[in-house]
Order: C-alpha cells, then structure tokens, then sequence
C-alpha cells in the first residue's frame, strides 16, 4: 500500500472525488448547466479532523514496514459508523 500527498486532507479529497461523480452536466439550453445529485448533497466536510502530523507518522511507519493493522480496532469502528449512520438516516 503506497501514501501519497494529495496536498489537502484526506476527507476534502475524497469529498471532490464524490462530488464530481455525482455532478451531471445537462445540455436543455446552449448555456452550461450543473445539477447536483442528493448525495452532493449531503456531503460534509470536519476539516478539525485531519491531523497531518499523524499521516506523516503513519506514512513513516508503512515505508519503513512497521505498521500494523489491528482489525478488530477497525471492524469496532466500522460497525459504530454504520449505527451512526443509520440512526442519522432515520431522523
């Protein structure tokens, strides 16, 4: 697994990633027209939560093949996520 710089957080890049995947360009009119899907949306962004210092560290750790993954850290989060989400769809 190769870190690279994207030169901004990790969460705006992958905000730009999906937003420009769910942007549609119409042609009813000569004029340039942009809708945005629901998902655009619904898109936010928590810039409080990139830690730089952090991604270097990580970056260091991986190019130096001391990094370890715990799964069970990542499979806790991921299912809190997911509750998190599904509590915020149902409001």
């Amino acid at each position: 697994m190769k870190v690279e710089s994207t030169g901004g957080p990790s969460g705006v890049a992958y905000s730009k990633r999906t937003l420009a995947s769910s942007v549609r360009k119409t042609s009813e009119t000569s004029e340039d027209k942009v809708e945005l899907s629901d998902l655009a949306g619904q898109l936010h962004i928590d810039e409080g939560s990139f830690d730089a210092a952090r991604v270097l560290e990580i970056k260091q750790a991986i190019s130096e093949d001391r990094f370890t993954i715990n799964a069970d850290a990542i499979a806790d989060r991921l299912i809190e996520s997911a509750k998190e989400l599904l509590i915020h769809r149902q409001r």
